[in-house]
């Protein structure tokens, strides 16, 4: 196949190009690295992963605020309850101190009875006038044990 005194290649006539050592290179599908496309791929990766953090540190800090205030209602109604029983901690202890009340305990309960008029005797501070009565004075007297040496 001669065609004006050059010889054609197969390859030519086929359509295909002969191989050049820059096409051998390319057929070994050996690339150089581009240093700005690994950069900005770096980059992206980077700012998704940025991304996502965030993200999930929104989320975890809705979780926590809901779980707070599933605590805080919780505090709330415990402190209700125990305000509710604190009042009635203070009814009953008043009821139970009510003099009426124990006077009643202790005739029935125990069998004891109001003092007699002799039973009864008052301090000097609680008597008019500062002073106690003859009376008195002379019953305290009477039941102070004596001094054997006369010194009082």
């Amino acid at each position: 196949m001669k065609s004006g005194g050059h010889a054609m290649p197969i390859q030519m006539s086929l359509g295909l190009r002969s191989a050049s050592t820059a096409d051998q290179q390319v057929a070994h599908f050996h690339r150089d690295s581009d240093r700005r496309r690994l950069r900005a791929m770096l980059a992206g990766v980077a700012a998704a992963g940025v991304f996502v953090a965030l993200v999930l540190g929104l989320v975890g800090l809705r979780m926590q605020q809901v779980r707070l205030s599933y605590r805080l209602d919780a505090v709330r109604t415990a402190r209700t309850q125990a305000e509710e029983m604190n009042r009635r901690l203070r009814v009953e202890k008043a009821s139970l101190q009510s003099l009426a009340r124990i006077e009643v305990e202790a005739r029935t309960r125990f069998g004891m009875v109001a003092p007699t008029q002799q039973q009864v005797q008052l301090a000097r501070e609680f008597v008019a006038g500062g002073a106690a009565s003859t009376a008195a004075v002379e019953r305290t007297a009477a039941a102070a044990p004596r001094d054997p040496e006369g010194t009082r």
